[in-house]
């Protein structure tokens, strides 16, 4: 999880993959919520130049969508449950904050 904690610190796009109603409940501050059933419709949102990595509530839908974004060509990094990500950047709140 060391890579993560500083792809995390560089900048890198979190990719929430829960449902709505799970990521309005809470989230990532600063990550996008794209639903793991439409990623293939939304591959053009991440078509970008940063590091993707992508969240869910356990690590099951962010493994799951990793594979998926593979299959596109898309690279990221399976960050597993967001509260996770939460406790890397716990002391560097300065890289990002918890909503």
């Amino acid at each position: 999880m060391n890579d993560i904690s500083e792809l995390l610190a560089s900048g890198a796009i979190v990719v929430d993959v829960r449902t709505p109603g799970e990521y309005a409940e809470g989230h990532f501050d600063g990550s996008i919520n794209i639903p793991l059933n439409e990623i293939p419709g939304r591959l053009d949102e991440l078509k970008k130049d940063k590091e993707i990595v992508v969240c869910c509530a356990s690590g099951i839908r962010s493994s799951n969508a990793m594979a998926i974004l593979s299959r596109y060509g898309i690279v990221c990094h399976d960050g597993g449950s967001w509260l996770n990500l939460k406790d890397l950047i716990t002391d560097k709140p300065q890289s990002c904050s918890i909503r």
